[in-house]
């Protein structure tokens, strides 16, 4: 524990056996059960925070080991203020693995460690109060509590009020099949009526189908007729498709014909401008020398060009050698000018040596230069003559390019005159085809005139046609209405059908239900309530025969002790009740033990499998005790028989009672465990 009521660090190891809390009142034994509580359960509903945490601290925390079914388990829980005092942390550890879980989560788990039915789970732990650890106090407030707070409070305990809750649960479901069966008996009222409707549907059905063959046999002879109609008139169609068709052939040939005239009239154009051609082309003349003289010549001016661009090639080297020569002269005088020494024979060199050497230099590229003036002057001639010749091989190709386009028309007349022959020859051919098609075109005309009779036999047996169309049109809709009126008599027939089976199942549920809550009303209902009464008449004389022998064992032995129906103690001596508010402080102490040590057997005789039926806990259970009372505390003790025993108590006398003791003592405010 830290910072827990007057604890600022307290541990506590619990051993097996028995074990007391020895000190004066005040010194803070009680807080380690309230501790343990918490640890198990947390906050109880109504309980402040406050009560626990330490005057003047801002967060406490309350760890307990315990072992259940060989699991070693840790529990953590913390207090921290704030506007109030309230849970903050939770975890558990169990086999070394450890969950950080929330207040609810955490009780949650405890109460299924410890095997307590989870119906505690939301309500104090009267479960754990009653069976490990009840303040003596709140034991006696039971035995003093009104008859029917008493039993309700023991019925909730052993788990008796489930009855109870079966019962009114039971009732609710009989109401609800009351309820239930009502509907239903409003949802099958039309049954009857319904049955009777599918007999007087069923026979306009019949009726109906019958009328629907007839109407049926007519449309059949209806669609025969026009049938025939149809077939008389595709014939017809066929021979105005037939005249159609020569129409359009007709057609067709006289365009033939309009195109093989113009094809005659653009041939016939074309015949005169072709003589015409032929006629300018015979006074042209023409003669193959002048083409080969003038090629030759061409030649020949293109050889003089190329001596003369060669020349210029020759001469342009030669220059650039000559002005590669005064770039040379010009780099030794300006080398000769900063030498002092001969670099081969290391000797001075003089003044007048040096301006004559460069006299010389001087002199060379004077030469040198005009020598570059005649060769531009001479290439600049050569130049112009370049140019002249350009112009007479432009003037002779020009000239040349001419005559052999003359020679190529001239070429054309053989080719001119042999298309005339092919084109007089088309003309005979398109005039024979033309005679051919306008007497093809005449058989046409007359074969449509035959034809042409159709076209009023056609309008009349379209007529006919329609007419039995729309007949047929008629007795078709006939049968169609007929047929869907069929068919909704079918699905009408068909909805009374379901929804009689519909009512005939509802009926059947109706009749269940109506077993089932007289089944509720009248056996359930009187089953639960004699295994209710049976189960209270065996609590009740098991705990009575256990509070008696408590009871027996804590006073003289001229008191009897029972229970009554309300689970109410009652002290009988020399055949004498006498009332609770007569019996002494020590005899309405043992009362109140023998009722809390009775009620704890009773209940892990109950439920058998919770985990804490091995741990009993008392805190101050001889206030008033007399020496011989405390004497028999030994028995209690012995007879109590179970593995852990914790026990509150400043008597100096049931130190020697139990195994181990624990001193707990006040120092400025703090507890102190010896």
């Amino acid at each position: 524990m830290n910072n827990i009521r007057s604890y600022k660090e307290g541990e506590v190891e619990f051993k097996k056996g028995s074990t007391l809390l020895s000190g004066d009142i005040g010194s803070g034994k009680t807080s380690v059960l309230l501790a343990i509580e918490f640890a198990l359960f947390g906050l109880q509903p109504g309980q402040r925070g406050g009560e626990l945490l330490r005057n003047g601290e801002k967060d406490g925390t309350v760890r307990i080991d315990i072992e259940i079914d060989n699991r070693e388990i840790r529990i953590e829980r913390t207090l921290k203020k704030g506007k109030t005092v309230s849970q903050d942390y939770c975890s558990i550890i169990i086999d070394g693995i450890k969950e950080e879980i929330s207040v609810t989560e955490l009780k949650f788990r405890v109460l299924k460690l410890l095997n307590y039915p989870e119906e505690f789970a939301k309500k104090q732990n009267m479960l754990y109060k009653f069976t490990v650890y009840t303040p003596q106090e709140e034991m006696k407030q039971i035995i003093l509590e009104d008859p029917k707070t008493r039993i309700n409070t023991l019925r909730h305990i052993f788990g008796i009020d489930r009855y109870k809750r079966i019962l009114e649960n039971s009732t609710l479901i009989a109401i609800k099949m009351r309820e239930e069966r009502r509907r239903k008996e409003g949802m099958i009222e039309s049954l009857e009526q319904d049955k009777l409707n599918i007999i007087e549907k069923e026979n306009e059905l019949e009726m109906k189908q019958s009328n629907l063959f007839s109407v049926e046999k007519e449309l059949f002879l209806k669609t025969e007729i026009m049938r025939r109609k149809e077939e008389e008139l595709d014939s017809i169609e066929k021979k105005i498709e037939e005249k159609r068709e020569l129409q359009q052939e007709i057609e067709k040939t006289n365009i033939m014909i309009m195109n093989k005239m113009d094809s005659i009239f653009n041939n016939s154009k074309m015949i005169d401008e072709l003589k015409k051609k032929i006629q300018e082309l015979n006074k042209l003349h023409f003669e193959d020398y002048r083409i080969t003289n003038l090629e030759r010549e061409i030649m020949l001016l293109k050889q003089d060009k190329e001596k003369l661009r060669e020349k210029n090639i020759q001469i342009t080297s030669q220059m650039s050698s000559l002005q590669l020569r005064i770039k040379e002269n010009n780099a030794v005088k300006e080398k000769i000018g900063y030498i002092e020494i001969c670099p081969t024979c290391l000797q001075d060199v003089d003044e007048v040596y040096k301006r004559n050497v460069m006299n010389r230099l001087d002199s060379n590229n004077v030469e040198n230069k005009k020598s570059i003036e005649a060769f531009e002057k001479e290439n600049s001639e050569i130049y112009e003559k370049i140019k002249e010749i350009d112009l007479e091989i432009y003037g002779k190709e020009k000239e040349l390019n001419e005559f052999r386009i003359l020679k190529v028309r001239l070429q054309e007349i053989e080719e001119k005159q042999k298309r005339l022959e092919d084109i007089d020859k088309n003309n005979a051919s398109l005039e024979r085809d033309v005679k051919i098609l306008r007497e093809h075109c005449e058989v046409l005309k007359s074969s449509v005139f035959e034809l042409k009779k159709f076209d009023n036999v056609y309008e009349v047996k379209n007529e006919e046609l329609q007419k039995a169309v729309k007949e047929e049109r008629a007795a078709e809709i006939k049968v169609a209405e007929l047929k869907k009126e069929i068919d909704v008599f079918s699905r009408h027939i068909e909805e009374l059908r379901k929804n009689i089976k519909k009512s005939e199942e509802i009926k059947k549920e109706m009749n269940r239900l109506m077993e089932i809550e007289n089944w509720l009303s009248g056996d359930f209902t009187n089953l639960i309530s004699y295994i209710e009464k049976n189960v209270m008449f065996k609590l009740k004389t098991d705990f009575s025969e256990l509070f008696n022998k408590w009871f027996c064992m804590l006073v003289s032995d001229s008191f009897n002790a029972r229970l009554d129906e309300d689970f109410t103690p009652v002290m009988e001596q020399q055949d004498y009740e006498i009332d609770y508010a007569y019996l002494s402080g020590g005899e309405r102490t043992a009362v109140a033990l023998a009722y809390r040590l009775a009620l704890n057997q009773e209940i892990n005789s109950f439920l058998s499998k919770i985990k804490t039926k091995d741990l009993v806990i008392l805190d101050e259970p001889t206030d008033g005790f007399s020496e011989q009372q405390l004497d028999k505390m030994r028995d209690v003790f012995q007879q109590l028989d179970v593995g852990q025993l914790i026990l509150v108590s400043h008597e100096q006398k049931i130190e020697n009672f139990v195994e181990n003791v624990l001193r707990f003592r006040k120092e400025n405010g703090l507890t102190v465990i010896e």
